[in-house]
C-alpha cells in the first residue's frame, strides 16, 4: 500500500508573512498559537492551485494580479462562528431598553459577519420599538461576508435560537429546493444597510451618529492600543445615552473612555 501524502508544514517564515499580510490589510495581529489554525483555513487554497508548499502560495501572492487571492486570505483568517441571538441576555436587555421608544433610531452593528447579528437586531426593534422609525448599519471588513448577509438566507436549525414566534412573523420557510432554508423577510432586509467597513481604519463621517453600537468578539483580535482606539472612535458615534455592546469574554476595562457600565458587556455613552 502506498503511503498517504504528507500534508504541506505552515513555517516559522512562512507564519510571519502572512502576519505581516494581516497587519497591513486588516490591522488584526496573528498570535502565534494560531499557526494551526491558519495553516488548516488556507490549505483548501493550495489544493485550489495545486501547490505543494505554502511557501509557493505566498509566493503567488506577491504578485499584483492576485490582490482578488489576498483580500480571500483576510477574509477566510477573520471570519467566525456566528448564529442569531448570540449571547441572547445582550439581546433581552436591549429590547427592555428599546420598549417603548419612538424614533428615529439607529443601531450597528460593527462586525455583522454574514448578518445574523443585524437581524437579529432587526428583529429585537421591530418588536419593541414604537412605530417603525428605525434603521440599522450592518458593517463588516469581509467582502463575501457581506455578500451573504444581503441574502439574508440561513439554515432552518438557526430557528432553535429564535424567541417563540419570531421565525414565523420575520421570515420565510423555504420549499422544495429551499426546504430546510429560511430567508429574512424582505421588509426587515430593507431595514439593514449593509457597508464595508474597517474599524481599525478612521471611520467615515458619512456614517453618522447611533443610538446602539454592537462590537462583539471582535476585539480579542487587537493589543491593548488598538482596542483602546477603536472602542475610542466608535464611542465617538454614540450618541449621549447610547449604548455599547463587547462581547462577554472581552474587556475594556482600564482604558479613559467616556463610557459607564451598566451591565456585564454592556456600557453607556456619557
Amino acid at each position: 500500500m502506498s503511503a498517504m501524502p504528507s500534508l504541506p508544514v505552515l513555517g516559522e517564515q512562512n507564519f510571519r508573512q502572512l502576519q505581516q499580510l494581516m497587519q497591513d490589510a486588516s490591522g488584526i495581529h496573528l498570535s502565534s498559537n494560531k499557526r494551526s489554525l491558519v495553516a488548516g483555513r488556507l490549505l483548501k487554497r493550495l489544493r485550489h492551485f495545486d501547490l505543494d508548499s505554502y511557501d509557493d502560495y505566498l509566493n503567488r501572492l506577491t504578485h499584483p494580479q492576485y490582490a482578488r487571492e489576498r483580500r480571500l486570505v483576510v477574509d477566510l483568517l477573520t471570519t467566525n462562528e456566528t448564529y442569531f441571538f448570540r449571547e441572547f441576555a445582550h439581546f433581552e436587555f436591549l429590547g427592555q431598553w428599546l420598549k417603548g421608544r419612538g424614533g428615529p433610531l439607529r443601531l450597528w452593528s460593527a462586525a455583522c459577519s454574514s448578518g445574523e447579528e443585524p437581524y437579529s437586531l432587526a428583529m429585537t426593534a421591530a418588536e419593541h420599538t414604537r412605530g417603525n422609525e428605525w434603521s440599522i448599519l450592518a458593517s463588516d471588513l469581509s467582502l463575501s461576508m457581506l455578500s451573504l448577509a444581503e441574502q439574508g438566507i440561513y439554515d432552518i436549525a438557526q430557528a432553535r435560537y429564535f424567541p417563540d414566534g419570531w421565525l414565523h412573523r420575520h421570515c420565510l420557510c423555504g420549499v422544495e429546493d429551499m426546504e430546510g432554508r429560511m430567508r429574512v423577510q424582505g421588509w426587515l432586509r430593507a431595514k439593514v444597510q449593509l457597508r464595508e467597513i474597517n474599524v481599525v481604519q478612521p471611520l467615515p463621517e458619512s456614517i453618522g451618529q447611533f443610538d446602539v453600537i454592537f462590537l462583539r468578539n471582535l476585539l480579542i483580535y487587537f493589543d491593548s492600543e488598538q482596542k483602546q482606539r477603536i472602542v475610542r472612535n466608535l464611542s465617538e458615534k454614540l450618541r449621549p445615552g447610547g449604548l455599547l455592546f463587547i462581547g462577554h469574554a472581552e474587556s475594556i476595562h482600564g482604558f479613559n473612555l467616556p463610557l459607564r457600565p451598566v451591565r456585564p458587556s454592556v456600557f453607556e455613552r456619557l
